[in-house]
C-alpha cells in the first residue's frame, strides 16, 4: 500500500514559529513533525509515500529528498492554489492507483495504522476514518458510529449543545481509489464537509475505526508545548535522539554540561549543546542542536530550537524559542512567551506573559515588553558600533558573516587595490581573519597580511604603504568570548560613518563584486612592517635623552601583540625592563583584568625600585600608568599628567580633548597658553581631528593617547616612548608629578531611555539649561560655578549618560543623581 502525507499547511495559529517555515517542518523533540509521521508509516510497512505540498514546498523537498535517507520512497504533488484536504489528494491522483492511507504531516501520533487498515479490509469499506476519543471535542469534527463501526453522521466543530459523542475525526483515512469519484475537480474540496457526507448519502460503505493510540493535532502554541511534555512523559511512542543519561533525560552527541549545572528532567539535550556553570535545566525542557547556555541561567518547561544562544543569567519559564535566537545577559521571559527565528533580545530585557515576537526582530536592552511585536521593528541592528563590528565569536560574528562583510567592504574599493589585515593571538581572530582575506580576494582586492600585529602597527602600515585601507580582528580585553572587527581608511584611522553605512548597505543587499578567476586578489606578507614602524617612532623622539636617563621599567603586555613590537623599541631605548604576561604561544583565549594587572605591576614597581610601570592592553592602543611609588593612575589622572608634560615641553601646543575631561585639564592648558579643541566622546571623532593637522596631542578618558606627528591614532607603545622622552627632557620624576596632580571628582549615571524618546530628552535638557553657559559639542554640557553636567545619549544602547563634576565625590554623585532623576521623571 501507498501512503499520502498532507503537508501543505501554513500553520497560521502556530505563528511566529511558522512565519518562515511550513508547519510540518516545525521541530518536535528536535525532529520535524513530518519526520515522526514518516517514521510511523515506515514502521507499519508503508514505503511508497506521496507528499502533497504547497506553502514553502522547497523546504520540505530539500529536507526529505527522495526519502531514501528515511528508508522510504517519496514523490511530491504540488498545489499551486489551495485545494482543501480532498482536493489536494485528487491533485496526486496519478500516484494513487491502489488502496492508500492519508495522514497529516503536522500531527503527533503513534496510532496503530496496521490495525486501521485491517479493520478497513475486514469491513470491505470504500473509506475508513480513524477515530479517537478526546476530552474536549469542540475544535474537531465529531463522528457518530453504529455498533458495527459504520458511520451514522458527521458534525463539524459543534457547540456543547450539539455534542453527542466524544469520538473525533483524526484526519487519518484508509481509502480505495473509487473515492476520487466523489471529489469534484477544479475547486477546493474538503473530506469532512463534502466528500464523506456524499459517500454516506450514496450508501457506499463508510466506516470509523476507534483507536487507542496517542493523537494530538499540534495546531496551537499551547498544543505544541503540551505535545513536548507528552513525549517527555513517554505518553507517545516516538524516536528521541540521543542516549538516555538517566530515566527521562536524553543527551546528544558532543553535548557538554558543566559539573555544577543541574539537569532535573525530564529533558532532551541535543547534539553539541553547552550548559554553563550553575545553570538549572528544569522539567520539560527541550534543547535543539548547538544550543549554548551561559552560567547561572534557569529554564523550566521551555523549548529552544537549534543554534540558540542564551547568555548568563537568563530566566525562561514556559517559553518557546525559534532557531538561532540570541538572548543576552539577564533576559527574563515569562509564561507563554514565543520568539520567532533569529530574534535578538538585549541584556536585562523582560518579556511579559504571552508576548510573541516575530522572526528577525530586535528587543532593546533593558526593555520591558508587554505586547507582541509583529510588524514593529527599529530595523536590522546596525552592524557597526562604537568599536566597529562586534559580537560573540562564532555566534554573532561567524566566518560566513565576516566573509560577506569583507566582500561588501572590498566592493567599495577599486579592483586590484591592496588592503592590510592583522589579528591578535587568539584562535577566534585567526579563523575570522582568514574569512576576511577570502572575501577580499574574491572581490578582486589584494591583501597585505601582517598576521599577528598590534592595531597601531596595522594603522602605520596602511599610512606608509600602498594600502587603501586596513582591517583588524581581535578579542575584547575583558571578554574572551567576544570579538571586534575594525576597519581603517587609507589614513589608518577608523572609517567614517558614511563609509560604514555604505558597507552596511552593500552587505544587507548582498551587492558584492565577484571577481573573475583571473582577477581574484593575491596575498602578500610584508617582511619589514615592524622595522619601519619602529624607525618612524624613533625619529619622533630624542632617543639619546631617553637612553641617558637610564629608566627602569615594569611592563605588562597583557598577552597581547605588543610583545612583538616592544623588543625592537626597547633595544633602542637603553632601558632596564621587567616584562610580565608576554604573548602565550599556545594561542589560548585569555581574558585580561586591567585592574588586577595594574595592581600586580604596582607591587613589582615597589619591589624593584623601578621608575614607573605600565599595562599595555592586548591591542596595543590603551595604557594604564603606575608611578615610581606604585600608585596606579586613573585614566583622568593619566590624562592630566600627559597634558602637563605636553604643554610644558611644547610651547603653543594645540590639544584635542573630549568635552567630559576634568576642569583641571582646562586650567593646565590656560596656564601654559595651550589651545584646546573640544571633541565628541567618540574615539573616531578624536582621531579625525588629530589627523586633520595642527594638533600636538589628543587624549581619550579611557587610557588612549595620540601623538599625531607620529600616528593620529591611539598607540600605547608610542605613548610610553613619548612619556619617557618628556620625562627625560624635563628631568622630573613621574612620582613627583603625580603627587602634584589635582584630585578629580566626576560621577556617572545611566538612565534607560527608549530610542524614540532620546530626542525628547535632549530637547528638554537644552531648554532647562537656556539661562546658563552650554557646550553642545556632544550632548548637552551645562557649566556650573564649581563644575559641570553632561547629558549624552548612548549611540548604541537605549541609554542616556549623565556625567557630573563637582568639588567632592559626594557633590558629584548628588549632581549626577539629580539630573538622572529628572530624566527618569520626564520619561515617566
Amino acid at each position: 500500500m501507498k501512503a499520502l502525507i498532507m503537508a501543505g499547511g501554513e500553520g497560521t495559529r502556530l505563528r511566529p514559529l511558522t512565519s518562515n517555515q511550513p508547519k510540518p517542518m516545525l521541530p518536535m523533540a528536535n525532529r520535524p513533525m513530518m519526520e515522526h509521521v514518516v517514521t510511523l508509516l515506515r514502521q507499519h510497512g508503508f514505503e511508497d509515500i506521496v507528499v502533497t505540498v504547497a506553502f514553502m514546498a522547497n523546504t520540505i523537498r530539500s529536507y526529505f529528498g527522495d526519502g531514501s535517507e528515511f528508508g522510504v520512497r517519496m514523490v511530491y504533488a504540488t498545489e499551486e492554489t489551495p485545494l482543501g484536504t480532498a482536493g489536494s489528494v485528487l491533485n496526486a491522483r496519478d500516484e494513487l492507483d491502489e488502496r492508500f492511507v492519508v495522514i497529516s504531516g503536522d500531527v503527533l501520533t503513534d496510532i496503530d495504522l496496521s490495525s486501521v487498515v485491517d479493520f478497513h479490509m475486514a469491513k470491505g469499506a470504500l473509506a475508513t476514518i480513524a477515530l479517537k476519543a478526546v476530552e474536549d471535542p469542540l475544535e474537531f469534527g465529531i463522528v457518530i458510529t453504529r455498533e458495527d463501526g459504520s458511520i451514522e453522521r458527521f458534525l463539524e466543530k459543534p457547540t456543547w449543545g450539539q455534542v453527542f459523542s466524544d469520538t473525533i475525526n483524526t484526519g487519518i483515512y484508509v481509502l480505495e481509489p473509487e473515492i476520487f469519484d466523489f471529489i469534484p475537480a477544479g475547486r477546493p474540496v474538503d473530506f469532512s464537509e463534502e466528500v464523506f457526507p456524499a459517500v454516506l448519502s450514496s450508501g457506499k460503505p463508510l466506516f470509523g475505526a476507534i483507536t487507542d493510540g496517542y493523537w494530538e493535532d499540534v495546531g496551537t502554541l499551547e498544543a505544541y508545548v503540551s505535545a513536548h511534555q507528552d513525549i517527555l512523559d513517554e505518553k507517545v511512542a516516538v524516536e528521541v535522539s540521543g542516549f538516555p543519561l538517566r530515566p527521562g533525560v536524553w543527551l546528544g552527541k558532543g553535548a557538554s554540561i558543566d559539573p555544577t549545572a543541574a539537569v532535573r528532567g525530564p529533558a532532551i539535550i541535543d547534539d553539541n549543546c553547552h550548559i554553563g556553570a550553575d545553570t538549572v535545566i528544569g522539567a520539560y525542557c527541550v534543547l535543539g542542536a548547538n544550543v549554548r547556555i551561559g552560567d547561572n541561567s534557569s529554564l523550566e518547561r521551555t523549548v529552544v530550537h537549534d543554534n540558540g544562544f542564551l547568555a548568563a543569567g537568563v530566566r525562561l519559564d514556559g517559553c518557546v524559542l525559534g532557531r538561532s535566537c540570541d538572548l543576552r545577559q539577564g533576559v527574563r521571559c515569562e509564561e507563554g512567551v514565543v520568539l520567532g527565528d533569529e530574534t535578538f533580545i538585549g541584556a536585562q530585557a523582560t518579556l511579559k506573559s504571552g508576548v510573541k515576537v516575530y522572526p528577525f526582530k530586535t528587543v532593546e536592552a533593558g526593555a520591558i515588553v508587554n505586547t507582541s511585536i509583529v510588524w514593529e521593528s527599529r530595523g536590522p541592528r546596525s552592524l557597526f558600533g562604537r568599536l566597529g563590528v562586534t559580537g560573540l565569536a562564532n555566534v554573532d560574528i561567524s566566518p560566513e558573516l565576516v566573509m560577506r562583510l569583507s566582500m561588501a567592504w572590498a566592493s567599495n574599493l577599486e579592483r586590484g587595490a591592496t588592503v592590510t589585515t592583522s589579528r591578535d593571538t587568539s584562535r577566534a581572530a585567526r579563523v575570522l581573519k582568514r574569512a576576511i582575506i577570502v572575501g577580499c580576494n574574491a572581490s578582486g582586492v589584494n591583501v597585505d597580511d601582517l598576521e599577528v600585529a598590534t592595531v597601531p602597527v596595522t594603522r602605520a602600515h596602511v599610512r606608509s604603504g600602498s594600502s587603501l585601507g586596513g582591517i583588524t580582528v581581535r578579542l575584547f580585553e575583558d571578554d574572551a568570548q567576544s570579538v571586534m572587527i575594525r576597519f581603517f581608511d587609507q589614513d589608518g584611522i577608523d572609517v567614517a560613518e558614511a563609509t560604514q553605512r555604505k558597507i552596511e548597505r552593500l552587505y544587507h543587499r548582498e551587492e558584492f563584486r565577484r571577481a573573475l578567476a583571473s582577477e581574484i586578489g593575491d596575498i602578500e606578507f610584508p617582511p619589514r612592517a615592524l622595522e619601519l614602524y619602529t624607525a618612524a617612532m624613533m625619529s619622533a623622539v630624542d632617543i639619546a635623552a631617553i637612553a641617558a636617563a637610564e629608566f627602569k621599567l615594569v611592563l605588562d603586555y597583557s598577552y597581547g601583540t605588543s610583545s612583538f613590537v616592544m623588543p625592537n623599541v626597547l633595544a633602542k631605548l637603553g632601558a632596564d625592563v621587567l616584562v610580565v604576561n608576554p604573548y602565550a604561544a599556545t594561542a589560548a583565549v585569555v581574558s585580561n583584568d586591567r585592574a588586577a594587572s595594574a595592581a600586580r605591576v604596582a607591587s613589582l614597581v615597589r619591589a624593584s625600585g623601578a621608575h614607573m610601570g605600565a599595562v599595555i592592553d592586548p591591542g596595543g592602543e590603551h595604557i594604564t600608568l603606575v608611578d615610581g611609588d606604585g600608585r596606579i593612575l586613573t585614566d583622568d589622572e593619566a590624562l592630566l599628567l600627559m597634558l602637563e608634560l605636553v604643554v610644558s615641553t611644547t610651547p603653543g601646543a594645540k590639544v584635542a580633548l573630549p568635552v567630559a575631561v576634568p576642569i583641571a585639564a582646562e586650567r593646565i592648558c590656560q596656564a601654559a597658553g595651550a589651545e584646546i579643541i573640544w571633541t565628541k566622546l567618540s574615539s573616531t571623532h578624536l582621531m579625525e581631528l588629530s589627523s586633520a593637522g595642527g594638533v600636538t596631542f589628543a587624549a581619550s578618558q579611557e587610557g588612549g593617547f595620540i601623538f599625531p606627528r607620529f600616528l593620529p591614532a591611539f598607540d600605547a607603545v608610542a605613548t610610553l616612548v613619548h612619556l619617557l622622552a618628556m620625562l627625560a627632557t624635563t628631568g622630573e620624576s613621574m612620582s613627583k608629578l603625580t603627587a602634584k596632580l589635582p584630585t578629580v571628582h566626576i560621577a556617572h549615571e545611566e538612565v534607560v531611555t527608549p530610542w524614540e524618546q532620546k530626542g525628547t530628552v535632549m530637547r528638554i535638557a537644552v531648554e532647562r539649561a537656556k539661562d546658563r553657559e552650554v557646550v553642545l559639542v556632544d550632548g548637552v554640557k551645562t557649566i556650573e560655578p564649581d563644575g559641570w553636567v553632561l547629558v549624552v545619549p548612548d549611540p548604541e544602547e537605549p541609554l542616556t549618560h549623565v556625567w557630573a563634576e563637582a568639588p567632592s565625590d559626594a557633590e558629584a554623585r548628588a549632581r549626577a543623581t539629580e539630573h538622572a532623576v529628572r530624566i527618569r521623571q520626564m520619561l515617566r
